[in-house]
C-alpha cells in the first residue's frame, strides 16, 4: 500500500472519528498529531493525511456543497459516515490538489469505500465523485 493510500485511510479515520464522536475536525487532527509525533516510521502517511484534513477544514463549505449538489437525492446526514468522509477526501483531492489526477482520487475513494463501507458504497462514491470531476 502506497504512502498516499495509507494517508487517505488515516484521513478517513480522522473524519470518521470526528463525525462519530461529534468532535471538530481540528480537535481530532490535534489528537492524531500527538499520536503521529510518537510514530516517526509513519511520517510519510501522516504528512499527506494532515494536508487532506487541513484542506477539508479550510474548504468544508464548498466541498459539502459540491457533494450535496452531485449526490442527487442524498443529503449529507443521510449518507453512511464512511461514505461522507471518503466523498470529502475525494472532493478535496479533485478540487484542491493538482498533484492528484481526478481518476486517481476517485479510484482511491472507491477502493476504500468497498473495503470499509456498505456493498453499494463503491458505486455511490464513484458516481458522486465522477459528477464532481466533470463539473470542475
Amino acid at each position: 500500500m502506497s504512502a498516499r493510500t495509507k494517508a487517505r485511510k488515516r484521513a478517513m479515520d480522522i473524519l470518521y472519528q470526528s463525525d462519530v464522536r461529534d468532535e471538530t475536525l481540528a480537535t481530532m487532527l490535534a489528537a492524531e498529531a500527538k499520536r503521529a509525533a510518537n510514530e516517526p516510521a509513519r511520517e510519510a502517511s501522516w504528512l499527506y493525511a494532515r494536508e487532506i484534513v487541513d484542506g477539508i477544514i479550510d474548504n468544508q463549505g464548498e466541498i459539502d456543497e459540491q457533494i450535496t449538489t452531485s449526490a442527487r437525492d442524498w443529503s449529507l446526514p443521510r449518507m453512511p459516515t464512511i461514505d461522507r468522509a471518503l466523498l470529502r477526501i475525494g472532493t478535496w483531492e479533485i478540487l484542491y490538489n493538482d498533484e492528484v489526477p481526478a481518476a486517481v482520487a476517485i479510484d482511491e475513494a472507491v477502493e476504500l469505500a468497498k473495503e470499509f463501507s456498505t456493498d453499494d458504497s463503491g458505486a455511490f462514491v464513484h458516481g458522486v465523485l465522477a459528477r464532481i470531476a466533470r463539473s470542475s
